[in-house]
Order: structure tokens, then sequence, then C-alpha cells
């Protein structure tokens, strides 16, 4: 579904992959509240990859999850590819997210009694559209698993494993693909693997990817750094370098330190 009018606003730039207008988040009843997000807005061009990041607790996770339709804003809009992430039912929203939106997730997610093909094909049978094994092929030959197409999940190193879901997450085309910590459990030389792939999908097939990482290595390799403090963006740094996204992330964190310990003084 694309909202009740289908529109995106007057004002948004060609090319945009990505906005969020004025995005809240707060769990909670009322009288024990807690402001995950507070009024976030940003925009994000297609073909681009952007890492977010920010001390424990700062609304990272929320933040994805609002942006990919997982969770409800309690307030504001989300807008992938021009078109709105609405409140129609959890059904169309469900086919929002199958239509236009990719996941990579920490834990991979895998069936374990699919083989790698048919869990690539799974998405796309779930949204009822036509089981391209050519495409999927493809796709895995991209990630380097064009020989092990029949394997089980568990024939896999969790590199290996970590790449079908990537596979998985491209072979429907989606507009934007989320990763949330995709190297989380990985070790350095297949996160690095992981990560230069999706780098890749982003130079050669202008995928456009948002990862919620705490690793500055990792973070190194996007375009852009977001920075979130308190549920809300307190910076931006392009073509960022792992010494540079840690040393801004340790001013930051010792920055909230402080600012928590006068709120609560």
């Amino acid at each position: 579904m694309i909202g009740r009018k289908g529109q995106a606003p007057a004002d948004q730039p060609p090319g945009e992959a990505l906005r969020l207008e004025g995005v809240r988040k707060v769990y909670g009843a009322e009288g024990n509240q807690v402001m995950a997000l507070d009024g976030v807005s940003l925009s994000l061009p297609a073909g681009s990859f952007t890492a977010v990041m920010g001390p424990s607790g700062s609304g990272k996770s929320t933040l994805l999850q609002c942006a990919a339709g997982l969770d409800r804003p309690t307030e504001g809009r989300v807008f992938v590819d021009g078109a709105e992430l609405s409140g129609d039912g959890e059904a169309a929203l469900t086919k929002f997210r199958r239509q236009r939106i990719g996941f990579v997730f920490q834990q991979f997610n895998l069936l374990p009694t699919l083989s790698v093909m048919q869990n690539v094909l799974l998405p796309l049978r779930l949204a009822g559209r036509k089981a391209d094994r050519r495409e999927a092929r493809a796709v895995l030959a991209r990630v380097g698993l064009g020989e092990r197409l029949d394997h089980l999940p568990a024939e896999l190193s969790g590199g290996q494993q970590q790449r079908v879901a990537i596979a998985r997450a491209l072979v429907t085309r989606p507009r934007v693909v989320f990763a949330d910590e995709p190297t989380g459990a990985l070790d350095t030389r297949s996160a690095r693997d992981v990560l230069s792939l999706l780098q890749e999908s982003v130079r050669m097939s202008g995928q456009t990817i948002v990862m919620v990482t705490h690793d500055p290595v990792a973070a190194s390799y996007a375009d852009a750094v977001l920075y979130l403090a308190d549920g809300r963006i307190v910076g931006h740094q392009a073509a960022p370098t792992a010494e540079a996204v840690a040393e801004r992330m340790t001013h930051l964190a010792d920055e909230v330190e402080r600012q928590r310990t006068t709120a609560g003084a």
C-alpha cells in the first residue's frame, strides 16, 4: 500500500530512496513512557550506503524497524521510493515490504530444511511472484555461491550463510535493503567479505542500503554515517574511516553520559 493518496511529498527530491518526516516512537503506557525516537527526519538518495551508529539505547534498531515497516511510528511519516508506509492494515504493510524492502539480520534466518536455492527463492514465492531460478542463480553467483545451490544451511560457514541471506534480500530487487548488525555473528574475514558484497551491491546495482552497526570498521565501508543519541540524529559523517568513526563514537558516548549524569543530578 502506498499511502492514502499514493503520492510522495511535493518536495521529494528525484532519486530519493528513503525519507522520514518527524518520526517519533514512544514505548510504554502513560506515566512510564520511553521515547525511543524523538522527531527524526532524514532523506537518503538512491544508490547510497548509510551506516547508523550511536551509543546503546540511542534508538538505532528502532529507527531501522520504523523505516522498514517492522514497527509503526507513534507519529510521523515514512516514504520508501516515494511511496508512503501507511497504516492500512498488516496485510497491506506486509505486501509493501515484500515489494519494496529487503532485510539482512545478524542471525541469518535461513530455513534449515531448505536448500540455498530454495531459501533465496522463498521471498518471491511468498510474494506470489514467479520464482525465476535463472535470476536467483545469477544473484548467488554474484555472492560467490554459484556452486552451492543444493547445499543446506548447516553445510555452509557463517559467512556463506550470511551471503545466502544477502542474495535472498537482493533477488526481489527491493528499493532499500535494511541490514541490522549483519556482521555481528561473523569472524573478521567473513565480515569483511560480507561488507564488500554490500558495498558492491551499491556500486554495481544501484542498491540502497541502510545498515545499523556498532563496529567502526563496518561503518567505514559505508558512504556516510548517521549518528544517533537519545532518539535524535546528532551528526553526519561523509566518507568515514574506521579511526574517525571510533573517535566520534567515543566523544558521543562521553557526551551522552555527561548529559544523563547532569539530568539525574
